[in-house]
């Protein structure tokens, strides 16, 4: 936990000040039995009055103070939580942000947003009670016992004939719930996990029918989040009977050897008073130690979880600075150099010896089977994974010699499934770049063919778009993407099967657009009709070349590509 509470230190004067006024608000508390005692022996057995008066008086006056402390006590501790829940949220943004992609194949988003919420929570909570009455109970159990010594030694000493099997319990007990919570917090995981993947996929469950299906996953996953819940909160509860027993026959020990004492005039009735009143209290306190101990655990758990993404060095993404780099026009070139690469956790290439040169404003149509390796070859040039093997250069430049920023900066990327967040049209196409003029909002918009459809509208640039573009078609949500990615003015263009859902027409007054753009383009398609319009075509299969050259010289040469070309011509034919 020791990394999650550093995230407490700028507030460790607030925090001082809450400890202060829980230690005044216990003092208060510890000093009320002695009160009582002298009231008893004094006041009540020698019938004063006025010993009555004065002491009651002070213990009204204390109670006032106890009181007064608790209410701000609490106020600084929720401060102090607060704030840390809302650094250490930020922390864990921060540093999920700045994941390499391969980092974010380990970890599933369902796993990331219980580590935002529900492990924050955890600790958040364990922090405020801390402060507010966590400590008090340890501390009420040592002071309560050192006052009972205080008031007779004798008695005192038989409240502690079973601290050694406590305190062995205990340390069972808090080992065993914060393994068992880990569990609980893995199961919570797969919980979201499978309910954000029933939400994504709405539209199937309803269409294919397999909304039973779907609840009956989910029941499934829910009963396995209960049966790990409940074995852990029984193991933590098992505590509590054993507590009560052990406290209870010392207090009985207690009682017994306090009344053989007053009988035999060796100890006094309000002794007694105030050694079972301090009894109680530790016996109260110790009642609170299961949900404690409880809490305790599971926050060390969820702890370790958010630990684990705040230590992490290795496939972190370094920042270049804050302020954009202007880069040069001139950029725009692009080598591999035997190029292989395997994803993280498996063994099969999904590239193998890739060789090829892209010149300065050229367009390169990428062609191939599903999984040939098309969308993997283009997420290596804006360095979101890194080559198992090879370079890849930029102007003659090895990429990973490039700023990370800058090189992301002269890249306008637009990917397979195309992404929009919740906001205007216009927020949206200025994602690509946000000090972005409207004028070079209408601009890229109208170069990306979508300004027409967006000024029919009622509400034009301001219309709203639902989340992931849900009240968007899937070729509007396609020219959205590209307006983001022109809007950039980018030197090197990528474009992964981004017009799929055009049609013919469309695409191809996208495609006139973009002649006079100065861009290297790299384009994936399945159509032989936006091949033919690229400079060159790379044919990929199985994760090697297959050829590469212009349609011409690819319809003489390749046989696959002229089994690509003749298969799309029959469907065309057939229609």
């Amino acid at each position: 936990m020791k990394v999650v509470l550093s995230y407490v230190k700028p507030y460790k004067w607030y925090a001082i000040c809450a400890l202060v006024l829980m230690l005044v608000e216990l003092a208060a508390e510890l000093v009320q039995p002695l009160i009582i005692s002298k009231i008893i022996d004094d006041g009540i057995i020698l019938k004063d009055l006025h010993v009555i008066s004065l002491w009651g008086g002070l213990l009204i006056g204390i109670s006032l103070i106890a009181f007064a402390s608790g209410i701000f006590n609490t106020y600084y501790s929720a401060h102090v939580a607060q704030s840390f829940a809302f650094d250490l949220r930020n922390a864990l943004f921060s540093k999920i942000q700045s994941f390499s992609m391969a980092i974010y194949l380990k970890y599933p988003t369902s796993s990331l947003i219980t580590r935002l919420t529900s492990d924050v929570q955890q600790v958040q909570s364990v922090l405020f009670m801390s402060l507010r009455i966590m400590l008090r109970a340890p501390l009420s159990v040592v002071l309560s016992l050192m006052m009972a010594f205080f008031v007779n030694a004798e008695m005192a000493l038989m409240l502690m004939i079973g601290t050694p099997i406590l305190a062995i319990f205990l340390y069972v007990i808090v080992k065993k719930g914060s393994f068992l919570f880990s569990e609980v917090q893995r199961r919570m995981d797969k919980l979201n996990r499978a309910l954000q993947e029933s939400l994504q996929a709405i539209y199937l469950v309803k269409a294919f029918m397999r909304n039973h299906y779907e609840m009956k996953k989910f029941h499934q996953v829910a009963e396995d989040l209960k049966v790990d819940t409940m074995k852990a909160l029984r193991t933590m509860e098992l505590m509590m009977p054993l507590m009560a027993f052990v406290l209870n026959v010392s207090l009985l020990f207690a009682i017994w050897y306090g009344a053989k004492e007053i009988s035999m005039n060796r100890a006094q009735v309000g002794e007694m008073v105030a050694v079972v009143n301090y009894a109680l209290r530790i016996t109260g306190y110790f009642g609170m130690f299961a949900f404690i101990l409880n809490s305790f655990s599971r926050a060390k758990a969820s702890s370790e979880r958010m630990a684990e993404i705040l230590i992490m060095e290795e496939g972190m993404e370094k920042a270049d600075g804050l302020k954009e780099e202007k880069v040069s026009a001139e950029i725009g070139a692009i080598s591999f150099k035997e190029v292989s690469f395997i994803y993280p956790n498996t063994k099969k290439p999904v590239l193998q010896d890739i060789t090829f040169d892209v010149k300065k404003g050229e367009k390169l149509a990428i062609m191939g089977a599903t999984g040939s390796g098309k969308s993997t070859l283009l997420s290596l040039i804006p360095r979101f994974f890194e080559p198992t093997k090879g370079e890849i250069l930029v102007d003659g430049k090895d990429i990973k010699e490039w700023p990370l920023k800058k090189l992301r900066s002269m890249i306008g990327y637009v990917p397979q499934k195309s992404l929009l967040f919740t906001g205007t049209i216009e927020d949206n196409v200025k994602w690509g770049k946000r000090e972005a003029a409207f004028d070079e909002v209408v601009a890229a918009a109208k170069r990306s063919q979508i300004h027409e459809t967006i000024s029919a509208f009622p509400e034009g640039y301001d219309t709203m778009v639902g989340q992931k573009g849900v009240n968007l078609s899937g070729g509007q949500k396609q020219r959205l993407s590209i307006a983001r990615a022109l809007i950039r003015k980018p030197q090197i263009l990528i474009l992964d099967d981004s017009t799929s859902a055009l049609d013919v027409k469309t695409e191809a007054a996208l495609w006139e657009a973009l002649k006079g753009t100065k861009a290297t383009m790299l384009v994936v398609t399945q159509k032989i009709h936006t091949a033919k319009g690229a400079d060159r075509i790379l044919l990929l299969d199985e994760g090697k070349i297959s050829a590469i050259g212009t349609h011409e010289e690819l319809m003489q040469s390749s046989e696959l590509y002229q089994q690509i070309a003749h298969s799309q011509e029959e469907q065309v034919g057939d229609e």
